[in-house]
This record gives structure tokens, sequence and C-alpha cells, in this order.
């Protein structure tokens, strides 16, 4: 009698923990009470092994999906889920009538015997009668589950592929014909019987891994071998500007520059380097000794002059401003000098702008003596095209684009109670135009004339609000001089002769 089972199909269920399998009655062992399948179904999808086996005790449930006729192998199950590809369609065991077993569809789980696409690749087919019938009985059972677009996309390719039961299809032959088809072969050839006809469950899967101990596992792994963290998400990537280099062979030191003394106020650059002010005496003496090792007043002046006027141009709108198509848009820059050193490196800035093509106009008051400094610069000054004046009245009475103040000095404060002196900064205080001043004085009371900006040369002195903003250029002097004033420096400026300094 267990041989009669034999080739059926059956679904058994073995409760919640090991689930439901399918496939097909290979074996029955009446001794031990086992029961083998082959080509198993776990819960819809196909199992790696080719037979497992079942011990009575295990079942909870059987179900007979399909049992094999006499001579025909292809009955109820096999004919429905081979003809009309519907999955879940068999046979169930039913109560007897008359002393016969019924078989009735049943909607499972069970797995198809889908034909391999060699099978319908026949070179002849021929649609016999029985198909026919198979076809009409298809539609009716389609019409009764109602089934998805998808299948009836599939049912009608089917139906448009069929012929008269006495047509035979044309054979192709060919060599580009023969190519084609083994082409096909090598892509679609494949058995579909290897393909689960379930969804890939992701979710049981998902919760099969268990991230935050692997996690665990790989952060312990990397501690133990000393390689780099991941990094938490809390965690931000240092971001880098495109001047700045991302491999740092020793780290950057921000306190280069050590003055002698404790210095009133520091300052420091774009990059974050300190940069400390030095007091008038030890400025003054640090000019003096790189005088003495050659870089005269001559040189200070014209490096002064080269470093204000390029500051200028770019406060008077660069490339933007001074191209040749705006030859009508020339900007008017009210040069004020003194009779000092200070008004003589204004004058070298003059020259320089004028040069440039900014129209300039300088105010220089009337002495009978003037410095051999000032009378070389006038000198250059009157070659150019820049106008000179001695008078406030002879100042322009609209704004200008600019106002370069170098009436201030460090000593010589007698200046400041000449009539010219004070006409002059009522006429600057009234014009409305941004100002610039070179090299200023330390006390706020001796600038009558508010900047918002300032130039310092060299190092910068300890300037109050009054100046503004501060710049600082480099006007050449070697670092051994400045170790000789027992300065320890090293140059903030990089690639740069003029740069920003921010209050620290």
């Amino acid at each position: 009698m267990a041989t009669d089972w034999l080739g059926s199909i059956v679904s058994i269920n073995c409760g919640e923990s090991l689930g439901v399998y399918q496939g097909r009655v290979s074996a029955v062992d009446q001794v031990s009470q086992t029961i083998s399948l082959t080509r198993p179904f776990h819960n819809g999808v196909k199992c790696l092994v080719p037979e497992v086996t079942f011990r009575a005790g295990d079942i909870t449930e059987l179900k007979i999906l399909e049992i094999p006729g006499p001579g025909d192998s292809r009955q109820c199950g096999d004919l429905q889920q081979t003809e009309t590809g519907i999955p879940g369609v068999g046979c169930q065991v039913g109560p007897s009538q008359n002393g016969k077993m019924l078989k009735k569809p049943l909607s499972s789980s069970a797995p198809q015997n889908i034909p391999r696409r060699t099978d319908m690749k026949s070179q002849d087919i021929i649609i016999s009668p029985q198909q026919q019938c198979s076809k009409s009985y298809m539609d009716r059972h389609m019409e009764a589950l109602g089934q998805s677009k998808g299948f009836r996309r599939r049912h009608n390719s089917w139906s448009s592929s069929s012929r008269h039961p006495n047509q035979v299809t044309p054979k192709k032959s060919g060599l580009k014909n023969g190519q084609m088809k083994s082409k096909d072969d090598e892509c679609f050839g494949d058995d579909i019987d290897e393909i689960p006809d379930t969804d890939f469950d992701f979710e049981g899967n998902l919760a099969l891994f268990d991230k935050a101990a692997v996690f665990e596992e790989i952060e312990t792994y990397e501690r133990r071998s000393g390689t780099r963290s991941r990094g938490t998400p809390s965690e931000k990537p240092a971001r880098y500007r495109h001047d700045e280099n991302i491999l740092e062979s020793e780290p950057i030191v921000y306190r280069r520059i050590v003055v002698p003394q404790n210095a009133n106020k520091e300052f420091c650059t774009d990059s974050g380097l300190v940069v400390p002010s030095v007091s008038y005496e030890l400025h003054k003496k640090l000019l003096s000794v790189a005088e003495k090792h050659g870089l005269t007043l001559e040189r200070r002046l014209e490096m002064t002059g080269v470093c204000a006027s390029q500051m200028a141009l770019s406060l008077l709108g660069g490339p933007n401003r001074l191209n040749p198509k705006n030859v009508h848009q020339r900007p008017t820059v009210a040069l004020l000098c003194g009779p000092h050193v200070k008004g003589a490196q204004g004058i070298s800035c003059g020259r320089h702008l004028s040069n440039h093509d900014v129209h300039v106009i300088l105010f220089l008051p009337n002495f009978v003596k003037m410095l051999e400094s000032i009378t070389n610069e006038l000198n250059l000054f009157s070659k150019t095209q820049g106008q000179q004046v001695s008078s406030v009245k002879d100042l322009p009475d609209t704004p200008v684009d600019l106002v370069i103040n170098c009436l201030d000095c460090h000593e010589n404060a007698f200046l400041r109670d000449q009539p010219w002196y004070k006409a002059v900064v009522d006429w600057a205080n009234q014009n409305r135009a941004p100002v610039l001043s070179i090299d200023p004085p330390i006390s706020e009371m001796e600038q009558g004339i508010d900047a918002k900006w300032s130039l310092a040369l060299g190092l910068p002195l300890p300037l109050g609000e009054r100046a503004g903003r501060v710049y600082l250029c480099d006007i050449g002097i070697p670092q051994k001089v400045f170790q000789e004033v027992g300065i320890n420096y090293h140059s903030p400026f990089g690639c740069k002769f003029v740069i920003p300094l921010h209050s620290t």
C-alpha cells in the first residue's frame, strides 16, 4: 500500500517551528514511520538539498496535492500547472462518493512543473484537439479565478502562438538563424525549475542580520589591530579650502613671531598666525638696523609705494574698474601728504597710481626747505599725469573715490596746529570718501581723520579703533635683521606682499 503513494505531490505541515514542505513522494518506510520527498520546497522556497525525510512525530498535517494516474503522470495538478501556469492549483483528496475518490482544485503554494524553454522550441509544433480543449478550460478557469494582467499577457501570447491543428510551423534554416538560436539558448535556455516561484522574503532575511553585533565586532577588531576607526555618524569630516594642504608633514605652529617685550596688542592673519605688535621705539630701531645693512630710505620708500598702490588699486575695484574699456570712468584719488618721510611714502604711492591710469590729486603744503627724499619723489611725480596742489581750495568739491592720508607722523606734533593741516582735515571729513592711512601714528589723539583702512610696515604698531581695518605690508626687511634687534621672526605673508590682520 505504501508504494501506491510514490510519485504523489504532497504538502506536509510540520508546525510553526519547521514550517510547510511540498514535494514529490520518493520513499515511504512503514517500519521507521518516515516519508521522503524529492525536490522539496520549504515555505514556498526551493530547498538546497535534493531530498528531505520526515518522521511521523514531526508531521502535524499532510495534504495530497496530486495523485498520479495509471499511465498518465500529468493529470489534474500537472495539467493545470503546465498548461495554465496558475501557481498553487493542485488536487486534494476529498470524501468518497459511491466508492470513488474525488479530486478538486486546491489553492496552495505547491511547486509548479513548468516546462523548460527547450521544450517550447521544437521546430515542428502541432496543436492537438486535446490542447484546444485545455485552452478552453483555461479560459474558463482564468475568468473564475480573476487572474492579474500579467497572467492575461502571458495567456494572450500563448493564444497568439497557437496555430490550426493541421498547420505546421515552418523550419528556419541558415547560419544566421542558427547563430541567433544558439544565442537565445545561451541567454534564455536556463532551467526554469531552478527559479523559485515565490517572492524573496527581504524582511525575514534582514531580521537574521544583526547590524549592531557586526559593527561592534568590526570596532573591536579595529581597536585591536590599530587600524583607523570608521568614525561615528556624529563626527564631521574635516573640510579644507582650495588653498590648504591636506597632507601635513608637521603640526602648525601659529605663534612664529616672538618679540622681546610683551606686546600691547596682537593680531592674527587669515591662516591663524599670530602677529604681535611692537612699540614705536622698537620699530624705529628695526628700520635703523635695516638701513645700516643696505635697506636704504629710497628702497623703503619705493617698496612702501608699491605695496600701498597695490592695495589702493584693489580698493578702487581692481580689474573690474581699471581696464581699457572703462577709460571714461577713471578713478580719482586725493593724496594728502605732509612735509616728512610719511609724506614721501605717499608721494611714491601716488606716482605708481598715476602710472596705472588713476587720476591723482596730490596735496603738499609749501615749505621753503623740503627733505631730500620729498624733493626726489616730487621730481619723479612731476613726470606723470598727476596733479599737484598746495591749497585746500584747489582740492575737488565733489567726492572722490579714495583719500590717502599721509599727513600724520610719529614725530613733529606741532604740524597739527598749522592752519593748512586743520583745513585739510576738515575737507577730508566733509568729502565723505573712504580713507586709507599709510603708517599711521600710535596715539588716536594724533589722528585728525578717521580711517577705514590702515597700512602698517613690517610689523604693526598697537593701533586703536580709529585706524580701521589694519593691513600689513612687506617692505623687504631680512630675517637676520629681525634677529639682530631681538625678534624671532618667521614671515606671515606667504605668497602675498599685503595681508589683512584681525584683532584677537
